[in-house]
């Protein structure tokens, strides 16, 4: 099974858990991740969200740049990524 197609067929719980690992740099077993490992979850992450056409509001990393300029505050340039299946 290629990478895509396994990031794909994720469950959803899982990937609730790989969120909740990145957050506090642990495994749910306590085990800490190293770079190497948080790298690859957060491209698994993303993956996983592009596949399943997550709003790209509800996906990891979104910022709301429009609550910034109601503020007043300027909005930097926004740069769109693009995941391409089958790399």
């Amino acid at each position: 099974m290629l990478f895509d197609e396994t990031v794909s067929s994720l469950k959803p719980e899982m990937i609730v858990e790989f969120k909740r690992s990145l957050e506090i740099g642990k495994w749910p077993d306590g085990r800490s991740m190293n770079q190497e490992q948080k790298e690859l979850c957060l491209e698994v992450i993303m993956m996983y969200e592009e596949f399943h056409d997550i709003p790209v509001e509800e996906r990891v990393g979104y910022i709301d740049r429009r609550s910034l300029t109601a503020r007043g505050s300027k909005a930097e340039s926004t740069h769109i990524i693009k995941l391409l299946k089958g790399e």
